[in-house]
């Protein structure tokens, strides 16, 4: 019995040393190249490409990635970039991902590397910015791949690095039709195949979190996102006689504060939080016209499908029966988008306890649901995955400037701690799964009993 127990605790051992052995090596290779990683964010923060045109940015990832000897796939997804690095033994594939565009969003942020770049959009001449931290992901990710490059021999799996465009939704006007998220696209041209990819990480800094933590949540932990259109046809007429007509901005108010009912009224809020909002409204041209139409668009988050599917109707419902009630017609279309960003709950059990490791158990925390959407979705519908958030507010601020703001920032000490996440939840997740060889199956090498 003794030299059964002593041979499995051997075996035990010879696993778990296997890939925990590479966390001192990543944790100094991190550190090595923090300020190669800040350099690498700096430049693309200063030169941001909206969706779909990251031509500069994908160069530059390709080019990077094939200096370390990673094998690379272009113009995936249109711009998107895919590196593949096999370990020198056998194992699981792990796919870790980073998004790399910016946002229609002119900066003010007064730092040395800020953004210049000027572009037209919706018919408005507008800065582009990373205003929510994609420059830092890429970074982030270009760390990881040179560090595990670096220890390949060592790895028990492959690596698929994905640097995707568009997260943020498609800006070439010659690809809107195709209306395809950058992750979506990506996985319809199978970016989750060949080889066959068995579980996905991803982080997103964060500039209201403080630099040294992260946050995560199991199961729903950001919105499905859809986008709304109502048309309203009413009966154009002077303003100063609208009984001759049908007003359909007076219809529009009504509709707007009708869908206020659906989350206060309709959505069971104890199981799941809902958002309705309506952005916009165009309509009218002149202060004693009573127009003839009109069009608002918003947006819905929802967190789950029946929830989702609760909202669409009630949102057809309200708008239709209001307009009918005024006299007018309303027109609704929603757009599906992203699904619920999901972290599988069996997965996070697993490597909540990688990042509390690397973090500290103090400063890795359970976060409430997010009302932000990611496309990171469309990977965990294919394959379970883990995403979380990595502080990147400076330790003391207390009013820091939300994503997709002027004055959005970003703490750049906070990398080093996502290149380790990243990597350390790889070589993990190698250990946990990789096939299990001679020398480590249970009973080898116990001796028969005379």
């Amino acid at each position: 019995m003794r030299n059964l127990l002593i041979t499995l605790l051997t075996a035990t051992c010879s696993v778990a040393v296997g890939q925990s052995s590479l966390k001192p090596k990543i944790s100094a290779g991190a550190d090595a190249i923090e300020k190669k990683v800040v350099s690498w964010r700096r430049d693309f923060h200063e030169n941001p490409e909206l969706g779909n045109l990251e031509y500069r940015t994908s160069k530059i990832v390709a080019g990077h990635l094939r200096s370390l000897g990673i094998e690379v796939q272009e113009k995936v997804g249109v711009t998107g970039v895919v590196g593949i690095l096999k370990g020198g033994k056998p194992g699981p594939v792990v796919a870790l991902r980073a998004d790399m565009d910016g946002l229609p969003v002119t900066e003010r942020v007064d730092v040395p590397f800020k953004s210049k770049v000027m572009t037209e959009y919706n018919g408005q001449k507008t800065g582009v910015m990373h205003a929510c931290g994609h420059d830092s992901h890429v970074a982030i990710l270009m760390g990881v791949a040179e560090i595990l490059s670096s220890i390949k021999s060592e790895l028990s799996g492959t690596v698929k690095f994905i640097f995707q465009p568009a997260e943020e939704g498609v800006y070439d006007p010659k690809l809107l039709k195709n209306g395809k998220s950058g992750a979506e696209l990506m996985v319809m041209e199978g970016v989750m195949e060949n080889p066959k990819v068995d579980a996905i990480f991803g982080l997103h800094i964060s500039s209201v979190t403080e630099v040294g933590k992260i946050g995560y949540r199991p199961g729903a932990t950001m919105a499905a996102v859809d986008q709304l259109g109502i048309k309203i046809k009413g009966k154009q007429t002077h303003g100063a006689n609208p009984w001759l007509g049908i007003d359909p901005i007076v219809t529009a108010s009504q509709i707007v504060l009708g869908l206020q009912t659906i989350v206060s009224r309709n959505v069971n809020i104890t199981e799941n939080p809902a958002i309705v909002t309506v952005g916009a409204i165009h309509g009218g041209i002149r202060q004693n016209i009573i127009p003839e139409s009109l069009e608002m668009i918003g947006t819905i988050r929802t967190f789950a499908p029946d929830q989702r599917q609760l909202v669409h109707k009630r949102i057809n419902e309200i708008a239709t029966h209001i307009a009918t009630s005024a006299g007018a017609v309303a027109e609704v279309k929603i757009d599906t988008g992203y699904p619920v960003t999901y972290n599988d709950p069996v997965l996070t059990e697993k490597m909540i306890g990688t990042l509390e490791g690397i973090a500290g158990k103090e400063n890795v925390v359970v976060q409430a649901v997010q009302t932000g959407a990611e496309d990171f979705s469309f990977f965990q519908q294919k394959v379970p995955g883990l995403f979380f958030f990595l502080g990147g507010m400076p330790k003391g601020q207390t009013n820091p400037a939300p994503h997709h703001t002027p004055d959005f920032y970003i703490d750049e000490s906070g990398f080093t701690l996502g290149i380790k996440s990243l990597a350390g939840l790889t070589v993990d997740y190698f250990e946990m799964n990789a096939p299990k060889t001679e020398e480590t199956k249970p009973g080898k090498g116990r001796k028969k009993s005379k």
